[in-house]
């Protein structure tokens, strides 16, 4: 996955505009157009949920329509990103917003102390993140905000 994900981003810096010349909403059509690539889905017929709770957060994304394929495409995804980020790999979600994402190293530094808990869904599936370190939790917090954000969700 992280070959994939490497050779992805080299194809994706060299297609990048330059700063300042990109209207906002063409920024987020490039990053959902990345997101297609590295979760195997279209970003506008899916959804992501990102939900901060007092011990971690839980990350969500499901098809919005009945889509076998595109459901287990997620399933596969976000099951590999729960492996990855157990071990302080925030590699994906660098490649998708093609910057540093808020948290991630700070997630990364306290990975020992952090537990990703993949589940499946109807559509999709998630990542339950839970600690019970207040500095992982503060990390955990800001990372699903840039998240939310980011990616215009709830």
């Amino acid at each position: 996955m992280e070959r994939i994900i490497l050779v992805v981003a080299v194809a994706l810096i060299g297609a990048q505009p330059a700063l300042g010349q990109t209207k906002p909403d063409s920024m987020f059509h490039a990053m959902q157009m990345r997101g297609r690539i590295v979760m195997g889905v279209d970003q506008y017929t899916s959804s992501h949920k990102f939900e901060s709770l007092p011990d971690g957060g839980r990350i969500e994304l499901q098809r919005d329509v009945e889509d076998a394929r595109g459901a287990s495409v997620i399933r596969q995804h976000l099951a590999a990103i729960a492996k990855a980020f157990a071990k302080g790999d925030f590699t994906a979600p660098a490649v998708v917003h093609m910057k540093d994402v808020a948290g991630a190293a700070e997630m990364t530094a306290r990975k020992t102390l952090i537990r990703y808990h993949y589940k499946e869904l109807k559509r999709g599936g998630e990542i339950r993140i839970e600690t019970r370190d207040p500095e992982a939790v503060r990390a955990i917090h800001a990372f699903l905000a840039f998240q939310r954000s980011e990616h215009h969700a709830h």
